[in-house]
């Protein structure tokens, strides 16, 4: 064997070889070569000799070695491996030489019964064996000479079938077993022997199942043949033959089926091959640097293929006798294709072919094609099927290669595009499904060459495809859901019009379907074959950015990729199944959703700009687009008004310029074609007729070419002064071109012409007139005698037009019934296709935001329709996820509107999201283990809907995240979260301390009924049911749930936690403030318009805050309901806005708005919320005072304007909102504390329990700081509320006086705070105290006032002491003691008095006096009869006191002795009050030391002394007053003097009060604690003997 002497090693890499580098396994042969060539030709030859022709052969051919025909011939034997000069080709047979008799040739014997020279087929065999007996490399041997023989019986008429078919065999094995390889010498000239000895094979024919063996073997072998080794060698005119020769065979209907589809199979590898080697012949011209559509451009012509398709069986003659059979026929039914020059012969030599390149490919491809023409009759549909079925694969294999080459793309471009859009029309299903599968791989291989037939397919299949119905009305759908679909494409136009221009009857518009030119009805299995072409294209990840970029932003494209969404998402609805099949649904959901994912998929991609249109400047050709499409829309209906508006544009550049309204109409396809013939035809636009004509070229046209230009551009109109306005200016333009003027003499001969053409026209295509009746050539040419300028016209020039005119309508193109509309329509596209330049391949994400917001919308709609309408687990997956890429892409390009349009659908879906949920007042507890779940309506509804549970998970996966897109939809999710909230299924989430609030959580409904499971009854029976029933309807209260609704609100509740709202909530806190303002709208639109008049009690839902159950006939108190949503819409918009600076900035005034129009109508809402929205705007109001929309007054006084009832409820919020204001900022603090509304709310809340002790803080802040706080505005109110928080005080004594009748004494009883009233005591002291600490603010605000000294002096002085007087009074002793030694202290300030007025001498009667006076009154006696006698004694002490104090300043007032007498008057009064001993001592001692006082300091002194009137009237008036109650008092101090000389005496004065002219206030006292202890009574020893305690 050859191979036996191979090691292992070498076996190994021969296999690794095999298995590395080699495309395909290699055949080895385990005999010898030499041996295998000899027996192949034995078996031939053996063959051969059985059949009657043969059976005489000499021993020559059996023992090889070359006979003695070789002699006798002269022809030399050649050598082994040489080359056989004897090879010749003649006639398609293959004789080795002419000069062979016909007798030798057959084998037949002479007359003398001796050999005749044999058969040269016997001879070449016997001479290949001779010449391989000396050969020991097959591989070294001529590669022809071991072929020749071989191929003579191949090309041979006179061997049969079988004998062929063994030779093929042999051939075949020759190749198998590399025997010929790509080394063996002179390769390419055999390989182009065997290609023409195989194409033009020729047997005897027999059985026609033998013959079909052998051209099945021919097929194989041609197919080993290409893709072999030698392929690459074969010539163009060999690959051409080859191909050829296997369309034959498919073509070839006598051949059965099994063989044609086996030659289409062979076809379809060889052509994998053929157009695989495109693609390399690139790489070797790039590599070479040249051009391979250049280099070939001579040869490109010089192959021609043309395949026998007329039913002639291959393997038969003709004839009834069965003859001969042949692949090679002759004559008009099969002619012979050979190389261009070339007689068929191939002669011997050293020259090499060229391999077979660029002209071959395109030949074969244009052949292919030419088999499509739906119009060649000889053609059939089951050709057309073979040969798209070879064209895809050509596609598939090498389409961007294809696109690359002019010559190859011109044919894709023009007629095969031309070819399949015609048959994608057919209704046969087999020629539709394959050109829809071609048309889908041409698109997807070449369609950067093929942009407006690309659009052309389209439009055409959405046409087709777009149900124009509207989607039907499905029960538990909401209409909403889907209104995004659009009914109809936007390329649909209107109707062509029916009259004019020639044409009396209507355009058959099925005749039009036919042709291509309009979408029309299909077949419901012909819609799902388009549908799963719109799907392939479809998974082109940039297909439908492809179209967006090149159609949509185009100016004059249509809108395809709206268009495609469009229409796959109203396919995607189930009820499209009716009109297609039930197939069509799935696919196109499947495809639209392929389409978002791809965009998805794109999200994270490096945005790819270069080479790439801008965005924005598509986006402006877009908007462009738009503008000249309403532009032309007002134009068809009115061209003024349409003029008008396209120069406001900027369209054309005025209504006026001429020019530029003729460039515009005449550069858009868009305008009605009969609206612009009357336009152009009226006489106010001549002018801009003249310039529409002058954008024609007429240049060497006949004058019926140049007429059927611009009438294929608009309509004539039916009057005939319109359209001979018209047809003069045509004329004047046509006349205007030199090439014109060489046929026609004038302007007015091309006129008469002209009209003469058009009624030409109307009378060869008028459909009502007979054929007899229709004008002839001569009646045509009879009529323009003498009008060309007097001669005739040249009548070769009116036979052209007459003939053109009768075979070819001038009309409309969209009006034309024939095939000449779809030709011209063709044209119109290849002329438009050098101008529209080719399309963009966009593999970039620059374009995604733009086209996915031209088209999010009915995605949207139709992901909703389906969720709504599915069953299938399979189905949701899909469309969930549709959701979530959708809405992130919605969140990456920040497409507000598509996630709103989201968010909204999701929330229809979820129910959730009502603006009238259920009833929550059966709402029911029950507990369970320490855990509670509310029972409700909602909950339990919501818990039986598996779908509204999904897409309310769905609806909040989207929105998770993507919070800071969403606009409008918040609307929605407000509904929900508050629709959950009042339903006890969230809580609030969001925290009011991290804002500042101070405030306890929103309170919600109280259930109807609270039920403990664990206490339930365990028997479950009937009995037990019933009578658990009847009891609780016996009671009004609602029915215990039952274990199914129970279950139905757990499944709420694992739904609501699924949602997981608390990070949507995490992420609104740390969303910015700039984006903050959609959530804040819509949380405040749920607020009710508290101001509008139609409502006079707000009911925002039908639940109130019961306490219990109402039961038989109880009354139902009316009036404004509780609605805790609304408390949480304002308490959550308040934590927003207060959130930081920034946001109360942006966003404090619209939550203002709301909170100030919710207190200004508190009467139509429950003073709940009203408390609470006080508290909001007060907590506002602190973060905000700084700007303009809040201001402290307005606010003040809006709650200070609050009912008397609804205030009282709201004090808590009141106060503590006050209280945060007050501890703000000094310019707030200050704008609060000086606003006379705040004392009087503050007054008004003094005595509600719950909140007093909050306004006394509030108030207790305020003092606390004097020096700022208290201020001439606030003065008095602080004083007036100061004094009533002391007054409180007096309950206190109620505690004082039960210790007294207990018989407690104690000397230093310890301070008591276990008592009732011992909060309010205290407050009593602090105002005390705070009252007292006024007196160091009074100086300086009198100072600071504008009033006058006195009157200042009244203003601010007086107050403190009447204040300090009246708790003189008071019943609790703590306070009355306090009030006397701050009063005292008060009186002695330095800083009362002043030398300038006497003002305050109303110290004794304003203040003094009156306390006196009250202090003798029985009732406030009775108020403490044990310690008032004591109050009183001080009283009296304190009275004498201060007058001494002031004595001095007193002396020099006018008053003197009327505030003296006034004194005496009162001390009479205390002495004769009868309420016990205290008085009695004290009054006459106090008095005493006065006396004295006054005696030593010259005041009183008799009258004698000085003899001073005002003296002695002092004296006087004195005794006088005291004789009353003190009678001895005179005797006492002032007994007669004796007569004695004059001694000096030591004088006791009192001081006079030192007086500056600023004095310094003494400091104030710190806060008095509160007086535990009694104050003593007064001692009786005269005040007068220690001056100190005066002072």
């Amino acid at each position: 064997m050859a191979n036996s002497g191979l090691h292992d090693d070498q076996i190994n890499t021969t296999l690794e070889d095999v298995l590395l580098d080699a495309p395909a396994p290699s055949i080895s042969v385990a005999i010898d070569p030499v041996a295998l060539v000899t027996s192949e030709c034995i078996t031939v030859t053996s063959a051969m000799r059985k059949n009657a022709r043969w059976a005489q052969s000499s021993v020559s051919a059996i023992l090889g070695g070359g006979g003695s025909g070789y002699g006798s011939s002269g022809l030399d034997t050649p050598v082994s491996g040489s080359h056989s000069p004897a090879l010749t080709r003649r006639g398609g047979v293959g004789e080795l030489s002419a000069e062979v008799g016909l007798a030798g040739r057959w084998g037949l014997r002479g007359k003398k019964g001796k050999s005749i020279q044999d058969n040269p087929l016997m001879a070449a065999f016997a001479k290949l064996r001779g010449d391989l007996q000396v050969c020991k490399d097959i591989t070294q041997f001529d590669t022809p000479s071991l072929l020749h023989p071989f191929l003579q019986v191949i090309r041979s008429s006179s061997t049969s079938g079988p004998i062929t078919s063994l030779a093929l065999i042999a051939i075949t094995k020759f190749f198998s077993y590399n025997l010929i390889s790509r080394e063996s010498p002179r390769l390419s000239l055999a390989m182009q022997l065997l290609s023409s000895a195989i194409t033009h094979c020729r047997f005897e024919a027999s059985d026609s199942a033998q013959d079909e063996v052998v051209l099945l073997r021919i097929l194989k072998l041609m197919e080993m043949m290409i893709s072999g080794p030698g392929g690459e060698l074969l010539g163009d005119e060999s690959v051409c033959e080859m191909m050829e020769t296997g369309l034959s065979m498919c073509c070839q209907m006598r051949l059965s089926e099994m063989l044609r589809r086996s030659a289409e199979m062979g076809m379809v590898t060889m052509c994998q091959v053929i157009f695989e080697r495109l693609k390399h012949l690139e790489l070797e011209a790039n590599v070479a640097g040249g051009d391979l559509e250049e280099d070939n451009k001579e040869g490109m012509e010089s192959v021609k293929m043309d395949p026998s398709d007329m039913g002639e069986n291959a393997a038969t003659a003709a004839g009834a006798e069965r003859s001969s059979g042949s692949l090679d026929e002759k004559g008009s039914e099969r002619p012979t294709i050979a190389p261009a020059g070339v007689d068929g012969s191939v002669t011997s030599g050293d020259e090499e072919p060229k391999p077979y390149s660029l002209p071959s490919i395109r030949e074969l491809l244009r052949v292919l094609v030419e088999l499509l023409d739906p119009h060649d009759k000889s053609h059939t549909d089951t050709k057309r099927v073979m040969a798209m079925r070879i064209i895809d694969v050509a596609f598939e294999v090498a389409g961007p290669s294809i696109a690359k080459h002019p010559s190859l793309a011109d044919l894709a471009r023009d007629n095969l595009c031309k070819y399949l859009f015609q048959l994608v029309r057919s209704d046969t299903m087999s020629i539709l499904q394959e050109s829809l599968r071609v048309t889908t791989t041409l698109l997807a291989t070449t369609r950067g060459v093929l942009k407006l037939q690309q659009e052309l397919f389209l439009s055409y299949v959405v046409a087709c495809l777009h149900p124009q119905v509207e989607i039907p009305l499905e029960p538990g759908i909401s209409p909403e859901l889907y209104s995004g679909v659009p009914q109809a494409p936007k390329l649909v136009k209107k109707a062509p019009a029916n009259s004019g221009s020639g044409r009396s009857t209507p355009v058959p518009v099925g005749e039009r379907r036919k042709l291509g030119m309009e979408g029309g009805s299909r077949r419901p299995d012909a819609r799902e074959a388009m549908v799963e072409c719109v799907g392939a294209l479809s998974r082109i990840p940039s297909f439908m950015v492809e179209l967006y970029v090149n159609y949509d932003c185009a100016v004059d494209r249509s809108d395809l990729c709206e268009d495609v969404v469009g229409l796959l998402s109203r396919s995607a609805f189930p009820d499209s199944a009716t009109w297609s099949t039930t197939n069509v649904p799935p696919l196109c959901l499947d495809a639209l959703l392929g389409y978002v994912n791809f965009i998805y998929e794109r999200l994270g991609h490096e945005p790819i700009t270069e080479g790439y249109p801008s965005p924005q400047k598509l986006q402006e050709q877009r908007e462009l687009k738009q503008v000249i499409i309403k532009g032309i829309s007002k134009f068809n209906a009115d061209p003024k008004k349409g003029i008008v508006f396209l120069a406001q544009q900027g369209i054309i550049d005025g209504v006026d310029d001429a020019p530029s309204i003729a460039r515009f109409l005449k550069g858009t396809t868009r305008v009605d074609k009969k609206a612009l013939g009357e336009f152009l035809s009226k006489k106010q636009n001549d002018q801009i007729l003249k310039e529409f004509m002058d954008t024609f070229d007429f240049h060497e046209k006949r004058t019926d070419e140049a007429l059927r230009e611009i009438l294929e551009t608009f309509r004539l109109p039916g009057e005939s002064q319109l359209i001979e306005r018209i047809i003069t200016q045509f004329s004047e333009k046509y006349c205007s071109f030199e090439s014109s003027l060489k046929v026609i003499a004038d302007v007015d001969s091309t006129f008469i012409l002209t009209y003469a053409i058009i009624m030409l026209n109307t009378d060869q295509h008028n459909p009502n007139m007979k054929n007899s009746n229709r004008m002839k050539y001569e009646d045509f040419a009879r009529n323009l005698r003498g009008v060309n300028g007097g001669k005739d016209f040249a009548p070769e020039y009116l036979q052209s037009i007459y003939d053109t005119i009768k075979h070819n309508e001038i009309i409309l193109p969209d009006e034309h019934d024939n095939k000449h509309g779809f030709d011209y329509a063709w044209r119109e596209l290849l002329h438009k296709t050098a101008t529209a330049g080719e399309l963009i391949i966009c593999n970039t994400n620059i374009y995604d935001a733009q086209m996915f917001a031209a088209t999010w919308k009915p995605v949207v709609a139709t992901l909703s329709y389906v969720f709504m309408s599915a069953t299938d687990d399979a189905v949701f997956a899909r469309v969930i996820t549709g959701f979530d890429q959708c809405a992130k892409i919605a969140f990456k390009y920040g497409l507000t509107e598509a996630l709103d349009y989201i968010v909204h659908c999701l929330s229809i879906i979820s129910t959730l999201a009502t603006e009238n949920p259920p009833s929550t007042e059966l709402n029911t507890e029950i507990q369970v283990n320490g855990n509670s779940v509310m029972v409700s309506e909602l909950a339990v509804k919501f818990g039986r809907e598996f779908k509204a549970q999904l897409g309310t998970v769905v609806l909040f996966r989207v929105i998770t995240g993507n919070e800071v897109v969403l606009c409008n939809g918040w609307d929605k999710i407000v509904r929900i979260w508050l629709n959950l909230f009042v339903n006890s299924l969230i809580p609030p989430f969001f925290s009011p301390s991290q804002s500042g609030l101070d405030i306890p959580p929103i309170p919600l409904q109280n259930p109807s009924v609270v039920i403990d499971r664990n206490q339930s009854s365990r028997d479950s029976g009937l009995f037990s049911t019933l009578s658990s029933y009847l009891s609780s309807y016996a009671s009004d209260e609602p029915p215990e749930p039952s274990d199914e609704e129970l279950s139905s609100t757990l499944c709420t509740v694992d739904c609501v936690n699924a949602c997981f709202l608390g990070d949507v909530f995490a992420n609104i806190i740390e969303m910015e403030a700039s984006v903050l303002g959609p959530l804040i709208d819509a949380l405040l639109r749920q607020v009710p318009d508290l101001d509008s008049e139609e409502s006079n009690v707000v009911v925002v839902k039908p639940d109130s805050m019961p306490s219990s159950p109402v039961n038989g006939n109880g009354v139902v108190k009316k009036g404004p309901v509780y609605d805790p949503a609304l408390v949480y819409v304002l308490e959550f918009t308040t934590c927003l806005v207060l959130r930081d600076a920034e946001t109360t900035v942006m966003h404090g005034k619209a939550l203002a708005t709301i909170l100030t129009g919710v207190i200004r109508n508190a009467g139509r809402v429950h003073p709940l919320i009203v408390s609470r929205t006080v508290y909001y705007l007060f907590s506002l109001l602190e973060s905000s005072h700084e700007h303009s929309f809040l201001n402290a007054p307005v606010v003040l006084h809006s709650v200070t304007a609050l009912e008397k009832q609804v205030l009282d409820k709201s004090a808590i919020p009141v106060v503590k909102g006050l209280m945060k204001c007050v501890k703000a900022s000094t310019s707030l603090k200050s704008e609060i504390i000086n606003s006379p509304d705040l004392w009087v709310l503050l007054r008004a809340l003094l005595h509600n329990k719950d909140a007093v002790a909050d306004v006394f803080s509030v108030l207790d802040l305020i003092t606390s700081e004097t020096l700022t706080n208290v201020t001439a505005d606030n003065y008095v109110a602080v004083v007036s509320l100061l004094n009533e928080f002391a007054a409180e005080a007096g309950v206190g004594a109620i505690h004082e006086q039960k210790n007294d009748q207990t018989g407690r004494r104690v000397k230093a009883p310890k301070k008591s705070t276990d008592y009732p009233e011992a909060a309010i005591v205290a407050r009593g002291t602090t105002s005390v105290s705070r009252i007292y600490n006024l007196t160091t603010r009074v100086p300086g605000l009198i100072t600071q006032s504008h009033l006058e000294k006195n009157e200042a002096w009244t203003t601010y002085w007086l107050p403190i002491f009447q204040s300090l007087s009246t708790q003189c009074t008071n019943p609790c002793r703590e306070i009355r003691n306090q009030a006397l030694t701050y009063l005292r202290q008060s009186l002695l300030s330095p800083a009362l008095t002043s030398d300038d007025h006497h003002e305050w001498t109303a110290i004794f009667g304003d203040v003094l006096f009156p306390l006196i006076g009250r202090l003798l009154k029985p009732e406030v006696f009775q108020g403490d009869p044990r310690g008032m006698s004591d109050t009183r004694v001080q009283a009296a002490t304190l009275l004498c006191k201060i007058f001494l104090h002031y004595l001095v300043l007193l002396s020099e007032w006018e008053g003197m002795l009327d505030l003296w007498l006034k004194i005496l008057d009162i001390m009479d009064r205390l002495m004769n009050s009868g309420q016990g001993n205290h008085l009695e001592e004290a009054v006459p001692e106090s008095l005493k030391n006065i006396l004295l006082v006054m005696s030593a300091d010259g005041y009183l002194v008799r009258p004698d002394s000085d003899g001073n009137e005002k003296n002695k009237e002092l004296w006087d008036q004195t005794w006088k007053r005291l004789e009353r109650f003190l009678p001895d008092l005179k005797m006492e101090l002032f007994p007669p003097e004796p007569e004695r000389p004059k001694e000096p005496e030591p004088k006791l004065t009192a001081e006079p009060v030192a007086q500056t002219e600023d004095p310094a206030p003494a400091p104030p006292p710190a806060p008095a604690p509160v007086v535990e202890e009694e104050t003593p009574a007064a001692e009786t020893t005269p005040l007068v003997g220690n001056m100190a305690d005066i002072d």
